[in-house]
């Protein structure tokens, strides 16, 4: 969506709200395809003083896998987003503190895609004591503990053959 802010670029006071929905849904995150629904995009442009800033919200239900367990689950992200617009830069490390305007317009998808793909996290948990699967068998072990004999440690293995020879 391109927001054209000539009406308020030079008009102190000003405000251009706007609202919309982007879709990122052939965004793959190695396999997995979190943005299956649209990302809900409201806020508005505000001229303080020949100052633009621009305040807005997305929001959406991200569709994740677990990290432990593998299941597939919802979670509702609500990402407040805020930057200051300029016209121009005066150096290159300004960069990181304002985005430049391409006119009098400015084109939000490229930013506000970036804003929501940093936003995911890099571990997704269904649930924040997820116990994961059994590295074994494969059980889930949030459904129950699994049937696999506990795994001696391997520096205890002379004695266990020990225990069994004292068995027989």
């Amino acid at each position: 969506m391109r927001l054209e802010l000539k009406d308020i670029i030079h008009v102190p006071g000003a405000v251009l709200p706007f609202q919309y929905e982007m879709d990122l849904s052939e965004l793959d995150f190695y396999g997995e395809r979190p943005f299956a629904e649209p990302v809900r995009i409201e806020g508005a442009v505000r001229n303080r003083a020949g100052l633009l800033e621009l305040d807005a919200e997305a929001v959406t239900n991200l569709h994740l896998r677990c990290d432990s367990c593998g299941k597939h689950f919802q979670r509702l992200l609500e990402l407040p987003i805020h930057w200051t617009l300029a016209t121009e830069l005066e150096n290159e490390a300004d960069e990181d503190e304002f985005l430049l305007l391409d006119g009098s317009g400015l084109e939000l998808d490229p930013a506000m895609s970036d804003e929501l793909i940093f936003a995911i996290d890099t571990k997704n948990l269904c649930k924040e004591d997820c116990k994961g699967r059994c590295p074994r068998c494969g059980a889930d072990l949030n459904e129950g503990p699994c049937t696999c004999k506990p795994e001696l440690d391997p520096r205890f293995a002379a004695l266990a053959q020990l225990l069994e020879q004292d068995d027989e």
